[in-house]
């Protein structure tokens, strides 16, 4: 089924949806599960909407990768949306009709978060279950709903995430429907954002610290997903947001592989340690064996950091680095700075998650 993608239209043909004259096939029929676990888990996430009510200022809408926020996601959520009252409307093995369901039945009422994350439809892609075009006509059909039923809530539409341990027909079908969904995307009401990549290396594979069974996620993967939208919700959450920014939740803490190009072009790799507190960073730069470097009058502000290091010289001297960089889809990038021999030389630096 071709679509033309003009917004009015857009809007046109999902109204006819909803009506029940197009599109009717199973991805856009609202329907319930009629597992016990399924209906609890419902009546949970509903009883929850009642009590945080207009206190929530964000809402997540999804399957078990959404669940999974309060499994292997649930540190990074203590420290990004637990502050923000988020509520978490995910449910592991969910289609876009259940969730549509779901937005009808108590998943909505006394809510009026002003960002709504939503990121659905890989089990619609299972098999010959839903082709391209439905699996996109049930995503833009919760989009519509949200939009009616949640006029001033910004919906932020993840793009559905790389499944298999290798390149494979399935991962094929969910980049097509990616490529029609995006489309919905107004940049008023709704932003698209699609860093699906961030999961796939360079021989197309997904590695199994990232996706343990090539589809939920890890804690490191759930790390990448908040700081990918983080700046999205800083911008739809205004002044909310410097409540809890990412600055203030650890975000940098851990252990790092530092790159920086050597002085033969080529890249040098050494461990690099930080701890995060607030907006002050400290740590270190390995040296080999028991020898490191110290960061010193380390900031942070947002999602950008800087720091110093010094470095003693053979000749009794000494060089200081001025290091800058940012934190984005869970990598660090950024420049150093120094002064050599009177000039000052600039390099790049990236820094990963050990």
């Amino acid at each position: 089924m071709n679509r033309p993608f003009a917004a009015p239209l857009l809007a046109s043909l999902l109204a006819c949806a909803f009506s029940g004259t197009l599109f009717a096939h199973s991805a856009v029929d609202p329907v319930p599960r009629g597992d016990e676990w399924w209906k609890k888990r419902h009546d949970s996430m509903n009883q929850q909407v009642v009590t945080l009510g207009e206190k929530a200022e964000v809402i997540f809408i999804g399957d078990s990768i959404t669940q999974g926020w309060e499994g292997e996601g649930k540190d990074v959520w203590t420290r990004y949306y637990a502050p923000r009252n988020a509520v978490n409307l995910g449910i592991g093995g969910d289609r876009t009709q259940h969730v549509l369901w779901r937005l009808e039945n108590g998943n909505l009422p006394d809510l009026k978060p002003k960002a709504a994350v939503v990121m659905i439809g890989t089990n619609n892609s299972n098999g010959e279950d839903n082709s391209v075009d439905q699996i996109a006509d049930g995503v833009a059909a919760i989009v519509e709903k949200l939009r009616r039923t949640l006029p001033d809530t910004k919906v932020l539409l993840v793009g559905i995430f790389p499944r298999g341990e290798n390149p494979n027909p399935q991962r094929g079908k969910v980049l097509q429907v990616n490529q029609v969904i995006q489309k919905l995307a107004d940049q008023k009401t709704v932003f698209w954002i699609d860093f699906g990549s961030q999961f796939v290396d360079t021989a197309g594979r997904i590695p199994r610290d990232l996706m343990p069974d090539f589809l939920h996620l890890s804690p490191k993967a759930y790390q990448m997903w908040a700081e990918a939208i983080e700046p999205h919700l800083t911008q739809f959450l205004g002044a909310s947001a410097a409540t809890t920014p990412a600055a203030a939740n650890g975000a940098l803490t851990g252990k790092w592989t530092f790159s920086t190009p050597g002085p033969d072009g080529q890249p040098v790799s050494f461990p690099m340690e930080l701890k995060q507190v607030g907006d002050t960073l400290t740590g270190r730069f390995s040296r080999g064996g028991d020898q490191w470097l110290t960061i010193e009058n380390g900031k942070i502000s947002g999602q950008e950091f800087s720091w110093t290091v010094k470095r003693d010289r053979p000749d009794g001297g000494s060089m200081t680095y001025q290091m800058k960089g940012k934190l984005e889809a869970g990598q660090l990038t950024g420049q150093t700075k120094t002064d050599f021999g009177g000039n000052e030389v600039t390099n790049p630096w990236t820094a990963k998650r050990d």
